[in-house]
Parts: structure tokens; C-alpha cells; sequence
């Protein structure tokens, strides 16, 4: 086996996993929105793009029994990065929006296919005590991702923006800089291939399941022993509800941040909304993924897990703040947005880690795949009705509405089992 550290190689592999979700997530809701789609269409297109996530243990097993996870990684890393290019691409031509969404397809099942390899090789390549420590670094690596894509990259389309602009009608201008944006990702997602082929170890166990040898036998003994595992409901009750308040409260945050205040709105500009999620979020939620995993490595989950889930919900209050106070100051919601962020960081690593425990044994890839795909649902379902919810209650009923959705996550905490140790079903 190749030794390397896991600080070599965990935060880019897990900056890789998050880098394409926020682009189907979040980027594409930004250039849908500059292009002229509705924001009902938006919250509805972008919800639906969640389904490969749901849907991706249907084919899990297939990274379990065919090929090694190091070589599912470097495959689906050149399929990311040709379908970043292929959106490039369609932008600046007819029919931008129809092309564009079919390419956001494509990114997002190589994005499913590249998370199941991912987790999996993380779980071959580290000791469970390793894995306990970094689950806190990977979770911060993947929402780097995620605030590089709310921040930079739309920071980078909006100022090609005005480049372009002074140059081209708007209609011209908007999809040339995101076609730019566009190839500088697929640029990175080629230098990410290459230094993952330079650094990535080569464990043992890394190898492909082929218990019983056929493959369908193998591929339905899987989803069986799945749901075979002792504590399987609450557990799924914990999976699907944990986040259920940040399903909706995502969705609807950078609106509210960017809509006027007439509207309910704080009337941020784009460029400040991009400062203050890629620069003082970044820092707090660094921050809080760190200390969440150093304290759960420590103290193990089951001591950590309460405080945890309130880390995870109760900084949603700040966006009730906001919606009251309306504050004109930078510093206050950029001070708001820190707390948030902080909370969010240090208690996801909780659900991340409780799912690893969960799915410990012969087949973890393939189960927590499965497990991914659960939290994805959870995702998805609320995402794609809270644009309405919104519309209907308003900004500020829309966060005490929130804030009502944080008690299942408490309930789900309460009835589910949580080993201090790993083990197998």
C-alpha cells in the first residue's frame, strides 16, 4: 500500500465531492436566474436534479462489484470535468437553457457515481480513528466547495459580467461570462484528476466485491442486508430528518439575501452576498467542522449528538433576526451568517459520522451509498415546495415556519441508537 498522509489527499478529494453538487445546486440556480427562468422554476429544476443523489443506490453495488473505488474516482473525475466543458459550451448558443440542464444531468449522476467511490475509498484508506478525526476535515473540505461555488465562481461570473458587458449587448454578455466561468471549473476539475492520480493511496482491502459471483445475486443480497440491520427505522427517521429545517431554509436564504427590502429582502448586491459566504463563512465554518470532529473524536457521538443537533438548528434563528431587523449593517449579517455557518459545520459532522457507523461492514460502500441516497430524499421533497411556502407566508412566517421544522430532527435524535464503536451488522 502507498503511503500518504490523509491531509494530502482527503480535503481536495472531498473539495472534488462538493464542488460539482454546488454547481447543479447552487451556480445553476444563479445562472438560471441571470438568464431569465422564474424562481418557481428554479427551486422546481434544481430540486429535481437532487434525484441522482436519491436514486444512486440503485447502482452502488456496481462500485462495489465492479472495478476498484480509486479507479471509479478517476473515471468519474473526467466525466465531471467533460460535462463542466459541455456546459461551457451550450451557453453562449440556442436553446442555452434546454442544453445546459441536459448537461446538468450528466454532471449530476457522475457527481452520485463519484460520491458512492469517494466515501467508500475514505472508509478502505483510514483507521476508524482516523476516520472519527477527519470526518470533521472532510465535512469542512466539502462546504469549502460549496462556499468557493456561492462565492468565488459567482464572484468570477458576475465580474465577467461587466467585462463582457462593456463590450456586448446583455443578452450576449451574461451567457459569455458563464460560459468562461464554466471552462475555468473544468480547467480545475482537469488539475484535480491529475494530482488525485498522484496522491490517492492504494490500499489492500481496496479491491472488488464479488461474494457469491453473480452479480445481480450480489446486487439484491445487498439492499437486503441494508435493510436487515438492527435499528433500520429510526435510523431512517434520523437520516431523512435531520436536515429537514435546512431542506427548505437553503433554498430560500441567498434570495432573501438578494431580494429588496421591499420585498422582504436585505437588497444585498450579488458581489456582497459572494464576500460574505467565501470569506467570513468560510472561516466559521472551518472553524466549527474542526472542532465538531476533534470533539466527536474525543468524546465519542453519543455524548456529542444533542449538542450537536442544536449546533445544526438552532443558528437558523439568525435568518428570523434578519427577517425582523431588516439591519442595514454588512458587519451584522455578515456576523449572522458566521453563526450559522459555525453551527452548520460543527453539527453536520454528527449525521455524517453516525451514517459511517451505520453502515460498517462487508458492503459499506454500497450501504452507504443507500444511506446518502435517504438524506438526499430529505433533501430533495421539502426543497421543492418551500419556493411556494415562501411565496405564501412571506419572509419572516417563511423563518418561524423554519424554526417549527427543527423538532423532528430532536424527535428523530431521541429513538435512534448510537454505538460508541464501530462494528458490523
Amino acid at each position: 500500500m502507498k503511503q500518504a498522509s490523509p491531509w494530502g489527499w482527503v480535503p481536495t478529494l472531498y473539495f472534488a465531492q462538493g464542488l460539482p453538487y454546488v454547481v447543479v445546486m447552487t451556480v445553476a440556480v444563479i445562472m438560471f436566474k441571470n438568464i431569465g427562468v422564474s424562481n418557481t422554476d428554479i427551486a422546481l429544476y434544481t430540486s429535481w436534479l437532487y434525484l441522482p443523489w436519491v436514486i444512486k443506490p440503485l447502482w452502488s453495488p456496481l462500485v462495489d462489484i465492479v472495478k476498484r473505488k480509486r479507479w471509479w474516482i478517476a473515471a468519474m473525475q473526467v466525466i465531471i470535468g467533460g460535462s463542466l466543458a459541455g456546459i461551457a459550451m451550450t451557453l453562449p448558443g440556442e436553446h442555452a437553457f434546454r442544453y445546459s440542464l441536459a448537461f446538468m444531468w450528466l454532471l449530476a449522476f457522475s457527481s452520485a457515481t463519484h460520491d458512492i467511490a469517494v466515501d467508500g475509498f475514505y472508509m478502505l484508506g483510514l483507521t476508524e480513528r482516523q476516520q472519527a478525526f477527519f470526518v470533521g476535515i472532510r465535512n469542512t473540505a466539502y462546504r469549502i466547495a460549496m462556499l468557493t461555488g456561492q462565492g468565488a465562481v459567482v464572484m468570477l461570473a458576475g465580474w465577467l459580467e461587466e467585462r463582457y458587458g462593456m463590450r456586448l449587448p446583455e443578452e450576449e454578455a451574461v451567457p459569455a461570462a458563464w460560459s468562461a466561468t464554466f471552462y475555468v471549473l473544468a480547467g480545475v476539475f482537469a488539475l484535480l484528476f491529475a494530482y488525485h492520480q498522484w496522491t490517492l493511496p492504494h490500499p489492500e482491502s481496496d479491491r472488488p466485491c464479488r461474494e457469491g459471483g453473480n452479480p445481480l445475486a450480489a446486487f439484491g443480497r445487498t439492499f437486503a442486508s441494508f435493510f436487515r440491520k438492527r435499528g433500520i427505522v429510526p435510523a431512517l427517521a434520523l437520516i431523512l430528518l435531520f436536515r429537514f429545517a435546512e431542506s427548505q431554509l437553503v433554498k430560500i436564504a441567498s434570495p432573501f439575501l438578494l431580494d429588496g427590502r421591499e420585498a422582504g429582502g436585505l437588497g444585498l448586491s450579488t458581489i456582497q452576498v459572494g464576500t460574505i459566504y467565501g470569506a467570513i463563512g468560510l472561516a466559521a465554518l472551518t472553524a466549527g467542522g474542526i472542532i465538531g470532529g476533534i470533539v466527536m473524536a474525543r468524546h465519542g457521538l453519543r455524548r456529542c449528538v444533542w449538542g450537536m443537533t442544536a449546533a445544526m438548528n438552532v443558528p437558523n434563528l439568525v435568518y428570523l433576526y434578519l427577517a425582523f431587523a431588516q439591519p442595514e449593517s454588512e458587519w451584522i449579517v455578515s456576523a449572522c451568517v458566521a453563526i450559522e455557518q459555525f453551527g452548520y459545520g460543527f453539527g453536520f459532522t454528527a449525521l455524517t459520522y453516525f451514517m459511517m457507523l451505520f453502515c460498517k461492514g462487508p458492503q459499506q460502500t454500497a450501504h452507504y451509498a443507500i444511506c446518502t441516497g435517504f438524506m438526499a430524499l430529505g433533501m430533495m421533497l421539502p426543497g421543492m415546495i418551500s419556493g411556494y411556502i415562501q411565496e405564501l407566508l412571506g419572509y419572516r412566517n417563511f423563518f418561524i415556519w423554519i424554526m417549527v421544522c427543527t423538532i423532528p430532527s430532536f424527535v428523530a435524535v431521541k429513538y435512534a441508537r448510537f454505538p460508541e464503536k464501530n462494528s458490523a451488522e
